[in-house]
């Protein structure tokens, strides 16, 4: 099963998530086969920092889901004020191969 993650980040906290990046990506490496998306988005092209990060993985319940937002380390270092969590029902595309 495939869920969609967007964190939104708190006002004001673009150096520290510049700072704690690294350790996000790193994670997000990590997460092997289950990640098959992730990163920044801003609500429009004239923004000059992300807004969100978005994430798309393969997890076996919402719950492995929010455990896996829980180690996050932008939302362990408090940079993410809301997290959401949907269920994503791939239909097509190159990494569904086999699915």
């Amino acid at each position: 099963m495939y869920f969609t993650i967007t964190h939104t980040f708190k006002e004001g906290v673009g150096e520290k998530r510049m700072d704690v990046r690294p350790q996000h990506i790193q994670y997000l490496k990590d997460c092997g086969d289950r990640l098959m998306v992730a990163g920044p988005m801003k609500d429009s092209e004239a923004d000059k920092a992300p807004k969100f990060s978005h994430i798309i993985i393969r997890a076996d319940s919402e719950t492995a889901a929010k455990l896996f937002t829980e180690h996050d380390p932008y939302v362990q270092n408090g940079l993410v004020d809301v997290t959401e969590i949907r269920p994503f029902n791939a239909v097509i595309g190159s990494w569904l191969k086999g699915d």
